[in-house]
């Protein structure tokens, strides 16, 4: 009996631990390169995939095709990282002007995993989302979620910087399940909202060797420069590494201080209330809540 071990298996292993070792090896020499004191800015640029369908007896295509453009324009978005080895401060940058909603219809839009600012503690594995909601300003302190990611070893540019692969699969809340549109019809306020499995693709650059990115990603040996969830994807557009213009990455300290759980708890009682008075209103709703 003979035993043979095919030759592109071989090839693919050898491929992989050349991968692994030039990995370990860029980060151990990029460390090097940056101090403790070092920071940093990237810019990130965000795009949603919409793929919204309601009841043409409820909704003409023209008033379709305004909210769809409206939600399109509503999620591109652009925000910036400021960041240090142990530290971070994310936020979106400021833009004229709002969307125009179709007329005839109220638009109701609630981003409960977004933030006016969120500051990140690597080192303290916390976090402060700074989040004004309701003309109220909410300080929400918690733990940084442990992403199990799995490193990969697919590579490319973005930019300057060579990236490499990372995934995790997450449970999330259907978008799509929480999205109303009331005109002679009630929601079921006991109706639970729909979970879905999603992939989530990183790529990060060990040339950045801080474990940090854009929103709440974070956890890789180096910067994320971009990150796809199957809905949202959000790229790297520019990076600036010790600048002149020293950010200060001031943690938020103005705001009620609640827990995640806390603050998801005020905002589902919120659209409760806000719900039972659209009922006795007339007028066409619409409703979108994102979750986080």
């Amino acid at each position: 009996m003979f035993y043979f071990t095919p030759l592109y298996y071989n090839n693919q292993k050898n491929e992989q631990m050349k991968n692994t070792l030039t990995l370990v090896a860029a980060v151990l020499f990029t460390c090097t390169l940056f101090s403790q004191n070092f920071q940093g800015k990237a810019t990130y640029k965000s795009k949603r995939k919409l793929d919204i369908k309601l009841d043409s007896t409820q909704v003409n295509s023209e008033m379709h095709s305004q909210m769809m453009e409206m939600l399109k324009k509503q999620f591109e978005k652009t925000y910036v990282l400021a960041f240090s080895k142990e530290e971070s401060i994310y936020k979106e940058e400021e833009k004229l002007g709002t969307p125009q909603r179709p007329s005839g219809m109220e638009m109701v839009m609630i981003n409960t995993g977004g933030s006016d600012i969120l500051y990140k503690n690597i080192k303290e594995n916390r976090y402060t989302n700074k989040n004004d909601v309701f003309g109220k300003v909410f300080l929400i302190k918690d733990h940084l979620e442990k992403l199990e990611w799995k490193l990969g070893s697919k590579t490319k540019n973005i930019g300057e910087y060579t990236c490499y692969q990372a995934t995790l699969k997450r449970e999330v809340e259907d978008i799509e399940s929480r999205i109303s549109f009331n005109a002679d019809h009630e929601q079921d306020e006991n109706t639970t909202p729909k979970m879905k499995e999603i992939k989530v693709t990183a790529w990060y650059t060990p040339e950045i060797p801080v474990s940090n990115g854009p929103g709440n990603y974070h956890g890789l040996p180096g910067l994320i420069l971009e990150v796809n969830d199957g809905t949202e994807t959000v790229i790297c557009s520019k990076i600036v590494i010790n600048s002149k213009d020293k950010s200060i990455l001031k943690e938020p300290s103005k705001g009620k201080v609640v827990t995640k759980e806390k603050f998801e708890t005020i905002i589902e009682k919120k659209m409760k209330e806000m719900d039972s008075r659209r009922r006795s209103s007339d007028g066409d709703h619409f409703e979108i809540i994102i979750g986080g």
